[in-house]
């Protein structure tokens, strides 16, 4: 068995899991901003206050998901792990 075959192997998996990360964090931005556009309908005057909250909250989802779209990208591309061997 050959440990740099493997190494890239388990590498192209954790890749995939980070990615799966990425795909929960829109899902959640999604259904956090159609919660906003309800909360915005149901109470007009509030806008101000549900939308800076929102905002903040999407942004936090969002690093979420550059965080394992980096760690995806150096497990594929830079790929720290060969060196170990």
């Amino acid at each position: 068995m050959d440990p740099k075959a493997f190494v890239l192997g388990m590498s192209a998996l954790g890749a995939g899991l980070a990615i799966i990360g990425v795909m929960g964090a829109g899902a959640g931005q999604g259904y956090a901003a159609g919660k906003g556009a309800e909360a915005v309908g149901r109470q007009p005057e509030a806008r101000g206050a549900i939308m800076s909250t929102l905002l903040i909250g999407v942004a936090i989802a969002e690093t979420t998901a550059i965080y394992g779209l980096l760690v995806a990208i150096i497990l594929l591309f830079a790929n720290p792990l060969i060196g170990k061997l």
